[in-house]
């Protein structure tokens, strides 16, 4: 098993908070590690490709799509810092669909490092949001648009009241 990184729980040095308080996810579903730098319109994250069954193949690999997945929590953290900053609580967004996931590799080898960069190029008044997104590793590439809804409350939102 390769190694899997816990500092989900605790702040990346020079971040103000933990991964984990940024993400509407918890436990194993938290992919990423640390924030490495977040701004307006913009982060980059760091994760250790995870070799803890909930993705990983016999082969100590996972599948080059959950680089997607990879992504969308890059954004979700953005998200969060971004309400945390303006005094919010943590909302769920929704992954609406992909363009053009490109992958330079079929999967990837459990324990590589990973930095995804999300960078926001169209917000709607709708709540629609685009993001570029890059994934960057030792000889993988992978580029990708999500189409994403982000709306100030998803609760409101589900009961049919933010439409």
């Amino acid at each position: 098993m390769c190694p899997c990184s816990s500092d989900a729980a605790e702040p990346s040095t020079g971040f103000p908070f933990a991964v984990a308080s940024l993400l509407p996810q918890s436990g194993r579903m938290v992919l990423i590690d640390k924030v490495l730098d977040a701004g307006d319109g913009h982060i980059s994250v760091e994760l250790t490709v995870r070799d803890d069954g909930l993705f990983s193949a016999p082969d100590h690999t996972v599948p080059a799509w959950v680089g997607l997945e990879f992504m969308a929590q890059a954004v979700a953290a953005y998200s969060g810092y971004q309400r945390k900053l303006r005094g919010e609580a943590i909302d769920l967004g929704f992954l609406l669909g992909t363009r053009h996931y490109q992958c330079s590799a079929g999967s990837f080898r459990c324990g590589a490092k990973l930095t995804v960069r999300a960078e926001k190029i169209i917000e709607a008044a709708n709540d629609m949001v685009v993001f570029d997104c890059y994934l960057e590793g030792d000889n993988i590439q992978a580029t990708s648009k999500l189409n994403l809804l982000m709306p100030q409350n998803s609760q409101k939102f589900l009961a049919g009241k933010g439409l």
